[in-house]
């Protein structure tokens, strides 16, 4: 039997610090996954359910997007996958009579938990201007309020588009296709708040903003860099296929500001020796790097490398780059080797926080490796030097020709499950001209050329009232954009907000004069159209696509499906009272396209590169990988046709005395914005959210204890009080001038214009706070 959802927020004095552990899942994995799933499913519905997550004849995980293998475990999922599915496939339920309870006013003071552990939402929803109560509404009416909305802007760029990860590949290419039949780019999306960076350094550098490795590849790599990232929490099946690696020889170095547990020991739990045998060390080494540092880092090994490319005498003397893969496939190595010669070890070491001996180190773990590959996340995206920083990661591999060969690459570890797939699909507010002209001549119209708004793009232009409507596909966007002050009163100023969800959250309370709840079907449940059961595709990490079909009974009868939604608001904007298409719309038949998702993907290959019979590879068990010319055949679509080197002045975060730099991220009982409970195991914080990690150094020069009660306070040149009220300090291995706490509680203080240069990502892992304690 499920248990009852909790009516209270987080009790922070409840909060206590135990032990950090150094060893990821194993048996207290699987009792709290269990504990998780019959709490939120009950017993029957949890053996349903996670039986068939990532299964090939089953449904997608709706959390990471870490790749399957072809062989798959009868579970294959992890902790927190299994998290993700138990919240979806929950028996609690939010239906009108929640909201006519609950006022608008008094759920805002609920905390991001408590809301979204009250469970799945079962109707439309409307807020009417003035009103502090959702009402139910039905479909017929909260659409065609949506689509008068819009047909009443004076311009099309005065509406938002926000996509989630979680959405899939079929309603992304309609969403989009709705969207700039509209007239407008404005597609703002979870990437640009993480892995936009990876992007556009990568499609600068090698062609193609997508990693370049398989699972096979990290399989057979000889050294794995894994960077900025926590796979133990964020990415645990990854922990898989590390093991395997290791088990085949792999040496692996991680570089992170702080130790995590899933980089230094891995009970697998479904192994006998993962469980009772005590596990698999990973990390061989471990590089504690400042924040802000890794760009140092990687000057710092191309710089040893060409030392020893250049030593006189040395058995290496002009064999540690690839030269042959350089000459036949590279351009741009001279600027590079001027910028390595001009840095300095000095200002290496002083940025990175690392000796030159432990950087030297790590360039005889290079010199010693035939197959690198890099893994990084957020801590590399996060920061405004990151595209810098991470075109230096892919100069690095080029010296070496460690991209297209086995066991070598790039490999950018995404977050939400199928957030690249949207980016395949045209979820971005600067698809490349390719893309319009294929999309016009499958459907007949002209799509807009300008660029649209990005994630922070989009926040200025509600905040200075250049747009009317906002609307969500998915996700939590007020909880998860930054500077929420300045989110929140942007949100409030629009005219309509609507939010298509599956579960509560904040972001339907956060809201502009008018507001719509859409419930949506989720991953896990059958999708039930006129022309029969439907099924999805998603893309992994890896350029995987594979069909993911729900299993479970709708959580209410009034759920549509993503796909549904889109296609009904299509049809109204877009078809005159003649029933004919409406002049400079595209030419095609919404309904048609809602009632059998085989005639999207149809469109989908006719639009989008390496989709070509689209429908029979995905009726193969674990579908298709897409092409990706610089893995496949060492092809660069590059302006020089070849992959670039480039040369970056080193840069790093300069923190004033008396300050810290703070990087947000998550808990282990923690999905994006969706907070599972209230624990962060593996860091030893137990019953509460509100800490800030500060090393023991630090504290003493401030004069505060461990334990103390401080606010956290943001400093940026506009001199606004950014503040995040009542944290506990917890001294903690950091490094010294460095500081971690749990977003979404500090997305408040992360200025909307301090971003990445390129990319534009937030630099939530470069916040310069001061503590100011509590009386």
């Amino acid at each position: 039997m499920a248990g009852k959802a909790p009516q209270e927020n987080i009790d922070e004095h409840h909060l206590t610090v135990g032990r950090v552990k150094k060893v990821a899942v194993g048996i207290p994995g699987i009792m709290h996954t269990m504990e998780v799933s019959l709490n939120q499913m009950g017993a029957l519905r949890t053996a349903q359910t996670l039986l068939k997550v990532n299964q090939k004849d089953g449904f997608d995980c709706p959390g990471c997007a870490w790749p399957e293998g072809d062989k798959r475990h009868a579970a294959e999922f992890c902790e927190n996958g299994a998290k993700a599915v138990a919240e979806e496939a929950t028996k609690r339920r939010v239906p009108p009579s929640f909201f006519a309870e609950h006022s608008v006013h008094e759920l805002r003071d609920w905390d991001d938990f408590r809301l979204g552990q009250q469970g799945r939402l079962t109707d439309p929803m409307f807020l009417a201007a003035g009103s502090d109560h959702y009402v139910p509404v039905s479909w017929e009416r909260a659409l065609g309020l949506l689509a008068d909305e819009l047909k009443a802007l004076d311009d099309p760029n005065e509406a938002i588009f926000y996509t989630s990860g979680r959405t899939s590949n079929e309603a992304a290419f309609l969403y989009q296709l709705m969207v700039r039949g509209l007239g407008t780019n404005n597609l703002p999306d979870c990437s640009n708040m993480c892995h936009e960076s990876s992007g556009s350094a990568l499609t600068e550098t090698i062609g193609i903003g997508k990693g370049s490795v398989s699972l096979e590849d990290m399989y057979k790599a000889e050294l794995i860099i894994i960077a900025g990232q926590n796979p133990g929490t964020n990415h645990p099946r990854m922990l898989s296929a590390l093991e395997k690696a290791k088990k085949n020889g792999a040496v692996i170095v991680a570089v992170n500001p702080l130790p995590e547990a899933g980089l230094m020991r891995f009970e697998n739990p479904q192994t006998v020796r993962g469980l009772v045998g005590g596990g698999t060390p990973l990390a061989d080494d471990f590089l504690q790097i400042k924040l802000g540092g890794d760009q140092a880092l990687f000057q710092g090994l191309g710089k040893f490398l060409l030392e020893e490319q250049r030593r006189p005498g040395s058995s290496r003397e002009g064999r540690v780059f690839d030269t042959a893969f350089i000459e036949a496939h590279t351009a741009g190595l001279g600027e590079y080797l001027k910028e390595l010669e001009t840095v300095s070890w000095d200002e290496i070491v002083t940025a990175s926080g690392l000796s030159e001996a432990q950087i030297r180190a790590t360039g005889q773990r290079l010199l010693a490796s035939k197959a690198t590959v890099v893994c990084w996340a957020m801590g590399l995206t996060q920061h405004k030097h990151s595209v810098a920083t991470l075109k230096d990661v892919v100069n690095v591999l080029l010296l070496q020709g460690n991209i297209g060969k086995p066991g070598a690459g790039v490999c950018p570890v995404r977050g939400h499950s199928n957030v690249q797939g949207d980016r395949t699909m045209g979820i971005f507010e600067r698809m490349p001209a390719a893309f319009h002209d294929a999309l016009d001549r499958e459907f007949a119209f002209a799509s807009p050329r300008a660029h649209g708004y990005d994630t922070v793009a989009a926040i200025e232009a509600m905040r200075d009232r250049k747009a009317r409507v906002f609307m969500g596909l998915g996700g939590n966007f007020v909880r998860a954009t930054p500077d929420s002050n300045v989110t929140e009163a942007a949100l409030g100023g629009m005219a309509l907000t609507v939010q298509i969800s599956t579960k509560l959250n904040k972001s339907h309370l956060i809201t502009g004069r008018q507001a719509l709840i859409l419930p949506t079907l989720g991953r896990t449940e059958r999708d039930t159209q006129s022309g029969g059961e439907q099924r999805v595709t998603v893309e992994d990490s890896m350029s995987a696509v594979h069909a993911s079909r729900g299993r479970l009974t709708p959580a209410s009868g009034s759920l549509l499906s993503e796909v549904a939604i889109i296609c009904r608001l299509a049809a109204l904007l877009f078809t005159n009272d003649d029933g004919g298409t409406r002049a400079g719309a595209p030419a095609v038949d919404w309904m048609a396209l809602a009632a059998d998702y085989s005639r999207i993907r149809s469109h989908i290959a006719a639009v989008v590169p390496g989709f070509a019979d689209f429908e029979a590879k995905i009726d193969r068990p674990g579908g298709f990988i897409l092409p990706h010319g610089p893995r496949d055949s060492r092809s660069f679509a590059t302006d020089s046709g070849k992959a670039q080197f480039t040369a970056n002045t080193l840069e790093y975060p300069k923190v004033p005395a008396g300050r810290l730099l703070l990087q947000t991220l998550r808990s282990h009982d923690q999905y994006n914005t969706t907070i599972y409970g209230k624990d962060d195991r593996y860091r030893g914080i137990k019953g509460g959210r509100r800490v800030v990690f500060v090393n023991q150094a630090d504290l003493d020069s401030f004069g505060l204890a461990d334990g103390a009660m401080v606010d956290l306070v943001s400093e940026w040149k506009d001199g606004v009080d950014r503040r995040a009220s009542d944290f506990r300090v917890v001294a903690y291995s950091t490094p010294v001038g460095c500081a971690a706490a749990y977003y979404p509680e500090t997305n408040v203080l992360v200025p909307l214009d301090s971003k990445a240069d390129v990319s534009g990502t937030p630099t939530s892992k470069s916040v310069v706070i001061r503590l100011e304690p509590v009386a």
